[in-house]
């Protein structure tokens, strides 16, 4: 008879993240005009997405964000810095926990509730530190100036570590950045710019969010 393993609330979140292959990356986005940014990118087929703690009103954006597309969005916060930044995130309705470095005490605080965390590292011993602390993903920052080589030369040592290049990620690398192994991509200013935003040219996001995805699956083949 085979055994069944029961995934957890957990590993059902990071699959998710993984599956979908783009964290979309909202940083300084106005907060009177998140859930229009979020609906550019959800029509572009970008439905994982991370607000930043270091936005203006992020806890209030979280909750408004997190109350309207529960359903349909899996939402996240990021550049969480320290556990009560972690636990303002996850009070605010966010499902998932992004860090740009390693911090042992907001993955702990993460897997004692059940969040997933994606933490920060660079370095092959920083990447295995958060990983041995127990990070879901690691998030290689700052990705963009080292490139895709840099990711495909670190899995050949440590490939059983799911990577997320993030910084620096733009359509012109990201199936480049999939092709050498990443498991999602961290997506900002490429995706989400805040000119874009502010000048309320969501059609642009929808069709950056399109063009992401066909890049990812293309990575993917």
């Amino acid at each position: 008879m085979v055994s069944v393993v029961e995934r957890t609330p957990k590993a059902a979140l990071v699959e998710r993240m993984t599956e979908a292959g783009i964290i979309a990356i909202m940083r300084h986005t106005a907060p009177a005009l998140a859930r229009q940014t979020v609906e550019a990118l959800s029509a572009g087929g970008v439905q994982v997405i991370e607000v930043t703690m270091n936005s203006a009103g992020a806890a209030d954006m979280l909750r408004e964000l997190a109350d309207a597309y529960r359903n349909n969005v899996l939402l996240g916060a990021g550049t969480v810095l320290n556990v009560a930044s972690a636990e303002q995130a996850l009070s605010a309705g966010a499902r998932f926990i992004v860090a740009p470095n390693t911090d042992r005490h907001v993955i702990e605080y993460c897997g004692q509730r059940d969040v997933p965390i994606i933490s920060g590292a660079l370095t092959p011993t920083e990447v295995v530190t958060a990983w041995q602390q127990g990070a879901d993903l690691v998030k290689i920052f700052p990705a963009g100036g080292l490139g895709p080589r840099y990711l495909r030369d670190l899995r050949g040592p440590l490939g059983d570590i799911p990577f997320v290049p993030t910084g620096g990620v733009t359509l012109d690398n990201a199936a480049d950045f999939m092709r050498a192994g990443a498991a999602a991509l961290g997506v900002g200013g490429d995706l989400v710019h805040r000119d874009l935003v502010d000048q309320r040219d969501f059609a642009t996001i929808t069709t950056r969010a399109k063009e992401f995805v066909a890049a990812v699956a293309a990575g993917r083949r």
